[in-house]
């Protein structure tokens, strides 16, 4: 089964579309020109190595169509239910579906298509500061540094690419999952592995190190959402629960203690801005041999806590649900025979936490612990 396979059958919906997160180095008021601006030959739109970016994302990538996304009998329906005449011109569904439209006119280079849906610009930030300079390389004596500096979003760095994706990819405004909007669930290893690959990462991409900043991140987010008035119900108290639970235990693995301290009754804006800075600390260090290996050794060992009748049946089924991704991912990012091996265990502890409603903790405890013996 498939990463995105399995995540949909947890999430109960696929994950739809990408956030635009301004970096620092990013103007307020640098201007948009648009995907097409990509999509000659002699840039993105053409054949071969390093020319075919654009050509990769409009045949292949689901980010293309998520504004079409909003014309669908479901999403005019999700629409209705909420309160919203429009799904395809209300901002509370274009913000992630259809980015372009919601730019003011005044950062804008001539007209800016909604239909491309999730583009170029949407993750590499706006292109007019950077767009001229970007293809020059080293050897021109122009550095990655320098067109990041220029304003180009520095996705080769973990924490500014869990940055770019995760609003979209986690929050889903409570009024809209009433609604019938299918909650979301980020996970940045897998959702970069399942993204149809339009870029080589030069500096290395370690698997373990992006799971745990994605999930840092993601814990932030969900830290916000339950600060905001009116976001909060037990649903989500629950799914900060879980997402507590997977990363302190990671965190531990890795040495970093002060994280683990940390506790559910904690105020969810101290959780927030204690996750923000787990990611960012884990982003800026290097991922050292090993490291992997010993936070997958680590969530393996937590049947037990499966097996503790005090936490609440709502809360297991949410550690259940990041365990079963952080283990597909770890192993993933270990090896690919030790992958293979564990696939029918895999499989069993992803069967077992499909659904919510039906988490039995006892039995998925069972299933761990076949899968951490063999591991």
């Amino acid at each position: 089964m498939s990463f995105f396979a399995r995540l949909r059958a947890i999430s109960f919906g696929a994950v739809l579309s990408l956030a635009v997160t301004p970096s620092r180095a990013e103007s307020a008021l640098a201007r948009y020109i648009g995907a097409s601006s990509c999509a000659t030959a002699s840039c993105h739109g053409g054949a071969g190595d390093q020319r075919d970016q654009w050509v990769r994302w409009n045949a292949k990538d689901v980010h293309r169509r998520s504004g079409a996304t909003l014309t669908m009998a479901r999403s005019v329906q999700i629409g209705a239910a909420a309160g919203i005449r429009d799904v395809a011109d209300d901002a509370r569904c274009t913000v992630c579906h259809a980015p372009f439209a919601g730019v003011p006119t005044a950062q804008r280079i001539g007209p800016l298509d909604r239909g491309d849906g999730v583009s170029c610009e949407t993750c590499h930030g706006p292109a007019e500061p950077w767009i001229r300079a970007h293809t020059r390389t080293a050897k021109d004596g122009y550095t990655h540094s320098d067109k990041v500096a220029a304003g180009l979003r520095d996705l080769r760095n973990p924490y500014v690419r869990a940055n770019t994706c995760v609003s979209c990819h986690e929050n889903v405004d409570r009024e809209l999952l009433k609604a019938g909007h299918p909650e979301l669930i980020f996970e940045l290893d897998g959702q970069t592995a399942a993204e149809p690959r339009h870029w080589m990462e030069r500096t290395g991409w370690d698997g373990g190190r992006a799971w745990l900043v994605g999930q840092a991140v993601a814990l932030r987010e969900v830290s916000w959402q339950l600060a905001r008035p009116g976001q909060s119900d037990s649903r989500l108290v629950a799914r900060q629960a879980g997402l507590l639970w997977v990363v302190q235990r990671a965190s531990r693995a890795i040495g970093l203690d002060t994280f683990a301290s940390l506790a559910v009754q904690s105020s969810a804006d101290k959780i927030r801005v204690a996750a923000d800075d787990l990611a960012k600390d884990v982003a800026s260090r290097p991922w050292a041999p090993g490291l992997t290996a010993a936070v997958l050794k680590q969530l393996a060992s937590a049947a037990e806590e499966f097996r503790d009748a005090g936490t609440p049946s709502e809360i297991q089924a949410r550690r259940g649900e990041r365990l079963v991704l952080a283990l597909d991912r770890l192993l993933a990012a270990s090896d690919r025979a030790l992958e293979t091996r564990l696939d029918a265990e895999m499989k069993e502890l992803f069967r077992l936490a499909q659904s919510l409603p039906d988490f039995d903790p006892a039995k998925f405890a069972a299933a761990l612990e076949k899968f951490a013996a063999k591991l």
